[in-house]
């Protein structure tokens, strides 16, 4: 079950990254890193901020436990459902009607002229955030049913929408093109739903909701209890989850400080990033989080931690191969994607040596989010809180540290830095002395011996490169 899961969400995440890096490929051709391509990953950084928030944990990590729970499931999914979609639907509204403010929360660094040109972007992007809110509650629903294949397969209509917008309008004026990339989001949001909502009626969910809306006015106290427990571990999670995504918002906001193209090449740099922390740790706990939570409340910690074994061995053989190579080929990679009409040399150095200084912070990231799963499948969200304030308080340090001597580059190895706080203080609470029972294993000489290989094969292919290129 854990392989079947796991590559069933490598393999949509890896369809959904393919056209991801072609939509990044497109964009960084068209629109170049500019003052254009700035705004638009700013209007992006508030809707993408929270997706990743919902649809890559803190959601999922409180809704799942709470609906195993709970014998009102029906009733309890409808009212979390219509409570976010009014509260999001109303948000939105307020971001239409101050966009300049939130605009300017992002991108603290732009003077006033590129603030009202930023702000219409930012509305019409902040559409999104309901339409994925929606997508990750029937995907919750669905991997309940031990269905992820949907959930990690729809991110490709995103981009496609995205894609299609950039082919279409490739030749206008860059407003235009932003204005086209910022409808395009919508529609791909629109495509997500639609999907969902197919593979809830095949699966018989369609009629938890309906039957909720039909009984929308019962409560007792096993439901106000259930609603009150995932009202409560939501907040925190919602703090434990989002320490790359709320890092990386910091980011930008520093960035807006630097030289016209920074806020792009964090952008692209995090994009491949986020490649191997999607296809790797991201599908490994989506997969492993619903049975990990059905054991830890039947009490069977020995499977439980057996589970947790077998997905750490797969993830750390995973993540230290593309450390690795990122690191060492993080120019070579930039290039070959970006590298293309207005994407110059220069910016393949700075975006290339921004990805190296990532790449550090994907095993901490990585490793941080699987042991995390222990902490929400036993309903520790606080605790997942408080070690998440850890490790923003010491990304915000390292960012101000390093941001002079650096740049960019610096914001993204303080990042990195921070993902090491952030591992520390998860193990701890996971127990140091169950880790180094798992960790030490002949595994890792066999671990040891392939980054060995692997060096000496990039090595020798660096330099080929540099001969031939």
């Amino acid at each position: 079950m854990l392989i079947k899961s796991f590559f069933t969400n490598s393999i949509g995440t890896l369809v959904s990254r393919i056209f991801g890096f072609i939509r990044d490929m497109l964009s960084a051709s068209i629109l170049g890193a500019n003052i254009y391509s700035d705004i638009f990953f700013v209007a992006f950084k508030f809707p993408n901020l929270f997706r990743r928030i919902f649809a890559e944990g803190a959601f999922t990590q409180s809704f799942i436990p709470s609906f195993v729970q709970t014998p009102h499931k029906a009733l309890f999914t409808y009212k979390i459902f219509i409570r976010f979609l009014l509260f999001l639907l109303f948000f939105s509204l307020i971001v239409t009607l101050f966009s300049e403010f939130f605009a300017k929360i992002i991108a603290f660094g732009f003077d006033k002229e590129t603030i009202a040109l930023c702000a219409p972007f930012v509305a019409i992007n902040f559409y999104y955030l309901p339409l994925i809110f929606c997508v990750t509650l029937f995907g919750s629903l669905l991997q309940y049913k031990h269905h992820f294949a949907v959930t990690a397969f729809s991110t490709a209509l995103l981009n496609l929408g995205m894609i299609g917008a950039l082919l279409l309008f490739q030749n206008a004026d860059a407003k235009t093109i932003v204005y086209a990339l910022s409808y395009g989001v919508l529609l791909g949001g629109v495509l997500q739903v639609i999907a969902h909502l197919i593979a809830l009626k095949k699966e018989h969910l369609c009629k938890l909701l309906m039957l909720g809306f039909k009984h929308r006015h019962k409560q007792d106290e096993i439901l106000r209890k259930t609603e009150t427990t995932f009202n409560r571990s939501f907040w925190h999670a919602i703090i434990g989850n989002s320490t790359p995504q709320i890092v990386s918002f910091v980011d930008t906001t520093l960035a807006s400080f630097l030289v016209t193209g920074s806020i792009s090449y964090l952008y692209y740099g995090n994009r491949i990033f986020q490649l191997p922390l999607a296809l790797f740790a991201i599908a490994l706990t989506t997969g492993i989080f619903p049975k990990m939570t059905r054991l830890l409340k039947a009490k069977n910690e020995a499977d439980a931690s057996k589970l947790l074994s077998q997905g750490f061995w797969i993830l750390i053989f995973l993540l230290a191969l593309s450390t690795l190579g990122g690191y060492m080929l993080s120019h070579e990679i930039v290039r070959l994607l970006f590298e293309y009409g207005s994407f110059t040399r220069d910016d393949t150095t700075q975006t290339g040596w921004i990805l190296a200084m990532y790449m550090i912070g994907l095993i901490p990231f990585g490793l941080a989010k699987l042991f995390s799963l222990w902490l929400y499948a036993q309903m520790r969200q606080k605790e997942a809180a408080i070690i998440a304030m850890y490790a923003l308080s010491a990304n915000l340090i390292f960012s101000f540290a390093l941001i002079k001597p650096m740049g960019a580059a610096g914001l993204a190895l303080a990042g990195s830095l921070s993902a090491l706080i952030l591992l520390f203080f998860t193990l701890r609470s996971f127990g140091f002395k169950a880790f180094f029972a798992i960790l030490f294993d002949k595994k890792l000489i066999i671990l040891l011996l392939l980054l060995l290989v692997e060096w000496g094969l990039l090595s020798y292919a660096k330099e080929l490169i540099y001969v031939y290129l």
